[in-house]
């Protein structure tokens, strides 16, 4: 199997384990689990150069450390550490079909060759059939399995069928998956063999819907319902191909999709802004003396037998002296603590399957605000332009910032709720102890703008019973659609529609502004109603993870001068967008993922799904510059 290359960031989404992409010779292939990134029998391993640590997203997702996606290394020159290391991959779908004779063959997940069609119509001479291309369908289940669709069980509509008939893939011309037909004992021409099967047949039309309840009130599909069989219904096989493991217990209904389909990888990714614990006590240069491969064993040697406990002279007598003579004991001591966040726990309440973002995003918010002067964190104040103070309260410009971003598990079928341990448990075939357990990811040090709302203005606009009304209009359709699927509803409030619209009004701004690409700006929400983390904030910032990340152009349109006309040119496209009035009728009733959005499309104020929080959901341009009906009803009406 000829091999791919894709970059290392990908590797954490949207390529992730479990994750299906396409070799340059056209193999669609799934990301192998994370047993297997690392071998453990190869010698040259060193593991120090994958090593990064955020003591906060450590603590949040109960590992010891995350790593970056192995990178190919020829191995020139004298240092052989991490030479040819590469992330494994499994061919699948393993059904492949003869686009001549449309015969289906099946091949096992690490089959390697090429697939060549064996069928008898070919034996002209021909040392070898042609090749066979992968099918474009699957089944799936919203616990996160995967595997080749059931065509055999399908055809003969029986999970019990005995027939061992050839299958064949036949297209007859017709539009959409009824045009998508599978046969039993079938010949080259089209024509019946009994010698080679039963002769049933039937079509592709419906595998991917959703069916109606079962007799327990469940949702169900129509696979499973059309697959009963004599003794038992159709369920998910429980298979995990990117672990090779072909089955499992899953008791789920089972649904068909194209391979290449939206909802057949949802990678659920944590991150988090990077908070010293002490801002300016630690420099970069002490930061990377810890990351030394002489010297991180022995540091962590030290937190496991003191923790918090540990003294300067204790760090010493196992680490290099050379390296820290010129460093005083605060520093070292001070270096030590903000590497494992000692001194500054999470909360209790501060648990990832919660909902409550706003506690996680709190001391970021607390942080940022302030004007932090750190080597990982550094933001200063250009002030509000005179014509946004009645709107704006605070601007930040943060020159260095570090994220990092971690996968922490998938979902299929639906992007639905994830709980930490059922994500962890998908990307390798056994759990590990949190003093072992490790999760990918990678970190992007770049730089951004903060904005935060002027809290009297903000107040008052929330109180208005318009304001509120719309708002519920996407709340309620939220909360409909996740009490169906079995999640937590959450507060969808006016500022936070409004701050998240923002956000997208002003990234497709500043894209045409500083040169960025589309994916390369990305949103961070603060927002909340809690009395005692009441937030309003928004950050913008680099996601990518090379050089656009700190060219400066971003920072630059923070400065009052450049931010002003940013603001304005942002909200004037905002007021009429290109599909209006379609755009805003057609929000009168609901548009984009899950009719979550009222006045917002693709015209005005989508992006890309890695630039947004919120998989481009909870958007409404009413609510920033008002509506046709009611010029009034935004926030910033009164700018336009």
């Amino acid at each position: 199997m000829t091999s791919g290359s894709i970059r290392r960031a990908q590797l954490v989404s949207p390529f992730g384990v479990g994750a299906m992409s396409v070799l340059v010779d056209g193999t669609s292939v799934i990301t192998a689990g994370l047993d297997h990134w690392f071998p453990k029998d190869n010698t040259d391993l060193a593991l120090e150069d994958f090593t990064v640590h955020d003591w906060r997203l450590e603590a949040r997702l109960n590992v010891k450390e995350f790593r970056l996606p192995p990178d190919w290394r020829s191995g020139y020159g004298e240092d052989r550490r991490n030479v040819r290391l590469s992330v494994p991959v499994l061919r699948f779908p393993c059904y492949a079909f003869c686009m001549y004779c449309k015969r289906l063959k099946r091949v096992p997940p690490s089959f390697q060759e090429v697939v060549r069609c064996e069928d008898p119509a070919h034996a002209g001479g021909k040392s070898k059939g042609p090749r066979m291309s992968q099918v474009p369908f699957v089944a799936l289940c919203e616990d996160g399995h995967i595997d080749d669709f059931p065509f055999r069980e399908w055809v003969h509509r029986s999970q019990d069928t005995n027939c061992t008939g050839t299958l064949r893939l036949f297209s007859t011309g017709g539009g959409g998956l009824e045009g998508q037909v599978v046969r039993c004992g079938y010949d080259a021409k089209n024509k019946r063999d009994e010698r080679r099967g039963c002769g049933a047949s039937r079509s592709l039309m419906g595998i991917t819907m959703a069916g109606r309840k079962d007799d327990a009130g469940d949702e169900s599909t129509v696979l499973t319902q059309d697959l009963q069989g004599r003794s038992r219904p159709y369920l998910c096989t429980g298979a995990r191909p990117w672990l090779h493991e072909p089955d499992g217990a899953c008791d789920m209904p089972v649904r068909g999709a194209l391979r290449a389909a939206g909802n057949v990888y949802f990678p659920r990714v944590e991150s988090s802004i990077f908070l010293p614990q002490q801002v300016g006590a630690v420099s970069g240069a002490m930061r990377d003396l810890l990351r030394r491969p002489d010297v991180e064993p022995a540091i962590n040697a030290v937190h496991a037998f003191a923790d918090a406990a540990a003294t300067a002279a204790q760090i010493r007598n196992l680490i290099p002296a050379e390296l820290f003579d010129s460093y005083s004991d605060e520093e070292l001591l001070a270096a030590y603590r903000d590497r494992f966040g000692i001194g500054d726990e999470l909360s209790e309440d501060d648990d990832p399957e919660s909902g409550d973002l706003d506690i996680w995003r709190y001391p970021e918010f607390k942080m940022i605000r302030e004007t932090p002067q750190d080597d990982e964190l550094r933001a200063s104040d250009p002030g509000v332009h005179p014509a946004l103070q009645a709107h704006i309260k605070r601007v930040r410009s943060v020159t260095v910032l570090r994220e990092t971003r971690a996968l922490r598990g998938f979902t299929r079928g639906r992007d639905g709720e994830l709980k930490v341990p059922e994500g962890k448990a998908l990307l390798r075939r056994r759990p590990l102890s949190p003093e072992r357990d490790w999760l990918p990811a990678y970190v992007v040090k770049g730089e951004g703008i903060y904005f935060e709302l002027e809290s009297d203005k903000l107040a008052a606009w929330e109180a208005r019973g318009e304001v509120q009304a719309r708002a519920d209009r996407i709340a309620n359709r939220y909360g409909q659609v996740i009490t169906d699927r079995g999640g937590r509803p959450r507060d969808i409030a006016p500022r936070m529609v409004m701050l998240h619209t923002l956000a997208h009004l002003l990234i497709n701004e500043l894209i045409f502004s500083c040169g960025y690409s589309s994916a390369s700006l990305r949103e961070r929400l603060y927002v909340s109603r809690n009395g005692s983390r009441d937030m309003a904030g928004l950050l913008i910032y680099t996601a990518a993870g090379d050089s656009e990340g700190t060219l400066g152009g971003l920072v630059r349109m923070a400065q009052q001068e450049r931010l002003k006309p940013v603001f304005t040119s942002a909200l004037n496209d905002a007021n009429w967008c290109s599909t209006d009035p379609v755009c805003m009728d057609a929000g009168e009733r609901g548009q984009g993922p899950d009719s979550c959005n009222l006045a917002a499309c693709h015209g005005c104020a989508l992006l890309p799904e890695t630039s947004c929080e919120e998989f481009n959901r909870f958007l409404d341009r009413g609510l920033v510059i008002g509506t046709f009906d009611n010029p009034s009803l935004g926030y910033f009406s009164s700018l336009m």
